[in-house]
């Protein structure tokens, strides 16, 4: 069994029934989490921030970092994988989204990206089936790809299927 971890900005995908996908502390940023049942394919992005256009050269180097450059990133990563290239039949999830630095709402940075997450799977045809967001709590993510199931955890709290 090996672990596939994302970082922020980072995003992949894996077939190997095996694997687990994993990202840590999300805060604001919010995770999102596509699931192929019939290439049993599993994959993850980590957005950071919800627009591209703020900063195209780190988009260029790096488009999980933006919600807007990282979906539709990450979709090209399922289709390397044998997935449908419009994502469908996915079933998608998103996690993270939090207030944990910005408890005045200056920024709504998290707020920002879920809602730019939204976005862009709507534009693809895509839309969430799960999601655990907000709150002012980091979450971690890992997927089993086997299973195809998302756990999530958080310091002091046990942890919880999405």
């Amino acid at each position: 069994m090996s672990t596939l971890i994302l970082g922020i900005g980072d995003l992949g995908a894996t077939k190997n029934p095996d694997d687990l996908v994993k990202t840590f502390a999300l805060g604001s940023c919010v995770a999102v989490i596509m699931l192929d049942p019939k290439t049993r394919t599993a994959g993850m992005v980590h957005c950071a921030l919800p627009e591209a256009r703020i900063n195209p050269a780190k988009a260029q180097e790096r488009p999980g970092y933006f919600a807007d450059s990282g979906i539709p990133a990450l979709l090209r990563e399922m289709a390397r994988h044998g997935c449908d290239p419009s994502g469908r039949g996915f079933i998608v999830k998103l996690a993270g989204g939090a207030k944990v630095m910005d408890p005045n709402d200056t920024f709504n940075i998290g707020k920002r990206n879920l809602l730019a997450a939204k976005k862009i799977l709507w534009a693809h045809g895509l839309g969430a089936v799960a999601e655990d967001v907000g709150g002012n709590f980091s979450r971690t993510v890992t997927i089993t790809v086997h299973k195809g199931e998302v756990w999530l955890s958080s310091p002091g709290r046990p942890n919880w299927k999405l």
